[in-house]
């Protein structure tokens, strides 16, 4: 007999954890090129980080979704069952 399929996190998780992810992602691109003008890669603002943010936001809500639903799945097991 073959384990259950691990269930695939909901849209409700990925809608609460979206905006967590974006915020996280935006400030990292800003602080990255604020890094890259030591190489003399010029800076940009706030907002075209935001801009340059939102298709990097999907993988990363994608990711953390995954690494919730495992410790989900992980702190509802019962006791003495692996």
């Amino acid at each position: 007999m073959s384990p259950p399929a691990r269930p695939r996190p909901g849209i409700k998780l990925w809608l609460i954890l979206f905006p967590f992810a974006y915020g996280g992602v935006a400030i990292n691109v800003f602080f990255f090129f604020l890094l890259l003008q030591s190489v003399g890669v010029a800076a940009i603002s706030p907002y075209m980080a935001l801009l340059i943010t939102v298709p990097l936001s999907i993988p990363a809500t994608w990711i953390s979704a995954h690494w919730i639903r495992s410790l989900i799945d992980e702190a509802e097991k019962r006791p003495g069952k692996s």
